[in-house]
């Protein structure tokens, strides 16, 4: 079975802490992604930022001028190490239901793996059952 490190989209586009929530929706709308890790000002993973963080947001304050990041961004995120069994990311998104998963390494953010990158290796298997072996 593949490992993180196998499978993770390497460059992750990645938000400042201190950005605005505007930023944010013209970085998601850009990208075509529904969420992002939010670093600090060392490049270090405080937490993450998605479509529901802005929404849930939303409902509260409509200022996405000035609400920052950090104040709207999910904090307590679950990460994984690029050595970790791609089934285990994929029982933790299905546990927990979350869009994404963040490949950390000494704090930072090396990578990415989505339901689709799951998909698409589950997809790859059973269309080559001899690659697995």
């Amino acid at each position: 079975m593949p490992l993180a490190r196998d499978v993770m989209t390497k460059n992750v586009v990645t938000i400042g802490s201190e950005a605005s929530l505007q930023e944010a929706i013209h970085m998601l709308i850009d990208k075509g992604i529904s969420g992002m890790p939010v670093v600090d000002s060392d490049g270090k993973m405080i937490g993450i930022i998605s479509e529901k963080d802005i929404i849930h947001f939303y409902t509260f304050s409509r200022d996405m001028h000035n609400i920052k990041v950090k104040e709207a961004m999910t904090k307590d995120v679950i990460t994984f190490s690029p050595e970790t069994n791609i089934e285990q990311i994929a029982l933790a998104i299905a546990e927990k239901g979350f869009r994404r998963a963040p490949i950390v390494e000494k704090d930072r953010v090396i990578g990415i793996i989505s339901r689709r990158d799951i998909i698409r290796v589950e997809l790859y298997i059973s269309e080559h059952p001899s690659s697995t072996e």
